[in-house]
């Protein structure tokens, strides 16, 4: 024990918004740990994910097959699943309702639930659950799970000290200074093992305002929607707290690099996809030419319409380009 010396970070006292659900360092090893609970032997897993998780099942010895996805995000299976196989749920940008899910829950049975982009939808019981907390939140990791399964013990808690030069360097520089640092540490992400939220983390989700991010949230994906109107899969409803505005776009790829010289960053979910599948199938199109705008808690909605302007001025000048092009090849 050490007395004395200089004063560390003080210990918080607000509310996390999910105080009673078990605290993990990963979604990617909360999945880990709970196939390992269940003795879970196959994961089906929509094609439509991030690799991250492939790549935790092929690390933790774990067998998994992919799935399609109809129009309406429900699988796509050709058989009937194993005793021993489950199946991985994605609630995309919170497009599943409780009820959608529910009816896939009494259809398959034995199903768990991505929910890392849909951070403020509260867990069904009964219905094991992973939340993500990075991706909602200005913190390096942390996630949670929601289940009534007895997880396997002996696992240590994470440590987060490494991890928060870009996320605390973001808050008084600009992103492009610590974006090499972001890269590393989500690289570390690979090689995590199962392991408990780190003291730090879990400190400072008590000092988070949750209402004002809700509240923010909404507001944003309101003025988009009304600004930039998208009917596609991922818009049919309006979730709580919404991840991102997913506005669809064609040409996905050439619009985000002329919004990137206009410092306006929208990422791709997931870029290996546009490689491992021909265009016309739902992971290429739905990677490439679905945008996901940001709505989150930084910004106002008399920022979105800055960038809902700047959006619209570059989507004319591509397709500029792309009749120029056209007149040339003939």
């Amino acid at each position: 024990m050490e007395i004395g010396g200089y004063l560390q970070l003080d210990e918080l006292k607000g509310r996390e918004f999910y105080p009673d659900l078990i605290k993990v360092n990963l979604a990617r090893t909360a999945m880990l740990w709970l196939m390992e609970s269940r003795n879970i032997k196959k994961l089906l897993l929509p094609k439509f994910l991030c690799d991250s998780m492939y790549l935790a099942c092929e690390r933790g010895g774990y067998d998994y097959e992919l799935y399609d996805l109809d129009e309406n995000l429900d699988p796509v299976l050709d058989r009937e699943m194993e005793k021993d196989e489950w199946l991985l749920i994605v609630n995309y940008y919170g497009q599943l309702t409780d009820e959608h899910i529910q009816a896939l829950k009494d259809k398959y049975d034995r199903v768990m639930l991505d929910y890392t982009q849909s951070f403020f939808r509260k867990p069904l019981p009964g219905i094991d659950t992973i939340y993500s907390c990075r991706k909602f939140l200005g913190l390096s990791d942390g996630a949670y799970i929601s289940t009534d399964c007895t997880l396997t013990g002996g696992k240590d808690a994470d440590v987060s000290i490494g991890r928060m030069d870009h996320v605390l360097g973001r808050y008084e520089a600009a992103a492009g200074e610590f974006y090499g640092k972001m890269l590393s540490v989500a690289d570390s992400f690979h090689e995590a093992d199962i392991r408990t939220m780190s003291a730090l983390t879990a400190n400072l989700l008590k000092a988070i305002d949750y209402d004002r991010i809700i509240e923010a949230r909404h507001a944003n994906y309101m003025e988009l929607s009304g600004l930039l109107p998208s009917d596609n899969p991922f818009t049919k409803t309006v979730p709580e707290a919404p991840f991102a505005y997913p506005w669809y776009c064609e040409n996905g790829p050439a619009l985000r690099k002329r919004l990137a010289k206009r410092s306006i960053f929208v990422p791709t979910n997931w870029s290996y996809l546009i490689g491992r599948y021909p265009s016309g199938t739902h992971e290429h199109d739905w990677s490439a030419d679905i945008l996901p705008l940001p709505v989150d808690q930084r910004y106002t909605p008399a920022d979105m319409k800055y960038m809902a302007e700047i959006i619209l001025e570059e989507k004319k000048n591509c397709r500029r380009k792309d009749s120029r092009n056209s007149g040339t090849n003939r």
